[in-house]
């Protein structure tokens, strides 16, 4: 829904909110921010936002909008990345100080668009070790933190669009279309691989999921203002 929207909201048929995510908040806490503030039980979201990244969460709120989550993960995504070239960090983005540095004397504007042309189009992608993917059960970020290297089995991605917006090292501005699944810490972490140096996200925003933009989205305090007034209430019942 349009934050600008004068709709009264249907939880009992579910509603679909479009939320500008606020940095170091995971994409859990707004979940559980506005189940609390809106008293709706069934609420979700679709697609994991890391709490480093800001932009475009999509909220389902009520049994029939959960019910399509899936539909919307499914859907291809877009970003504005701002990647840090000549220094890693274990996390690959900056939750984590960086561990090792590189030379970026030799990089140039022409390596630079050869290593985005080489990401772009289907690849296969190592997921981050601090990332929830699962091996034999265990979320790879339980690992990391105790110092455990796991092997992860790499997985195909579909990298549509990999644009430099803005090169003024040691920051590459790059806009991003990917499919479900990529992660753009890797990315970052390859880019700085085929340049021969070193790379980590340093700024990500999500600015599209299929034909929803954040353009439209809610800032999160306008929300939960906004569903607030619906908990609990005869008219206005929500999803048990």
């Amino acid at each position: 829904m349009h934050p600008h929207s004068n709709t009264p909201f249907n939880f009992e048929q579910g509603e679909i909110f479009l939320v500008n995510k606020p940095l170091k908040w995971t994409s859990f806490d707004v979940v559980n921010k506005l189940r609390y503030a809106s008293g709706v039980k069934k609420v979700g979201h679709a697609g994991t936002l890391d709490p480093m990244a800001t932009g475009l969460l999509l909220i389902c709120m009520g049994r029939n909008a959960t019910r399509r989550i899936d539909e919307f993960m499914g859907m291809d995504k877009e970003y504005e990345a701002v990647f840090y070239l000549g220094a890693t960090t274990p996390s690959f983005d900056t939750e984590h100080e960086p561990d090792e540095y590189y030379e970026t004397a030799h990089i140039t504007h022409q390596h630079l668009l050869q290593a985005a042309q080489q990401l772009t189009g289907v690849y296969l992608q190592e997921p981050p070790m601090f990332s929830a993917v699962k091996v034999n059960g265990s979320p790879l970020y339980i690992k990391a933190r105790k110092g455990i290297n796991v092997e992860v089995e790499k997985r195909p991605v579909t990298i549509h669009t990999f644009e430099l917006t803005q090169i003024n090292l040691p920051f590459v501005h790059a806009r991003i279309v990917c499919s479900k699944g990529t992660y753009i810490r890797s990315i970052a972490r390859d880019f700085g691989n085929l340049l021969q140096s070193g790379a980590y996200l340093h700024a990500l925003a999500r600015t599209k999921i299929g034909n929803f933009t954040l353009t439209n989205a809610w800032n999160l305090p306008d929300l939960v203002a906004a569903v607030a007034p619906y908990k609990n209430t005869k008219n206005h019942p929500v999803t048990p």
